[in-house]
């Protein structure tokens, strides 16, 4: 993590400046120091310009952002952008089925964009999230959302409780 400085009584920790480079990267800065980072939104969803997490590679977090106003201008821009681009959730309508393999689950489901077919590791469970629901990270990082499982019809709720902890 980007070392925080100490401060003086009064004194203002120095600003953190993300900036998306020429090659589409985003970097974050903080006290001299800068480094590539990807980002990743923290619960609850029902506050989206808030708390959010800026990892590195190796998906340490490098920093958190309280509130995305608090930053200045183009720093807050890029991170609204690079959030835009990493924040797509499908929303689960059904499931269709799941089957179990050597270390992964393969997920046949019915979102709101259209069927997807997507993988999770065995240990991966779905989560309840924060306002209601479930929300399954695939092992290529993307969400799938059932916003209700008392909506989904008898077979999809049935498999959802199968995997729900």
């Amino acid at each position: 993590m980007i070392a925080e400085p100490e401060l003086r009584a009064g004194a203002h920790p120095p600003p953190l400046r993300v900036r998306r480079r020429p090659d589409g990267q985003l970097w974050a800065e903080l006290d001299g120091e800068a480094r590539p980072v990807l980002v990743r939104r923290c619960f609850p969803w029902s506050e989206p310009t808030r708390f959010v997490s800026l990892l590195d590679h190796e998906k340490n977090e490098v920093a958190l952002v309280p509130d995305l106003r608090a930053l200045e201008p183009e720093s807050r821009q890029a991170l609204e952008d690079a959030l835009a681009e990493a924040g797509f959730v499908l929303e689960v309508e059904r499931i269709e089925s799941v089957d179990e393999e050597v270390e992964i689950r393969t997920w046949q489901v019915t979102t709101r964009q259209g069927h997807r077919s997507f993988q999770t590791r065995l240990d991966d469970w779905p989560r309840e999230v924060p306002g209601g629901g479930y929300v399954i990270r695939d092992v290529a990082g993307d969400l799938y959302h059932v916003a209700c499982a008392k909506s989904l019809d008898d077979r999809s709720r049935e498999l959802l409780w199968a995997y729900v902890e």
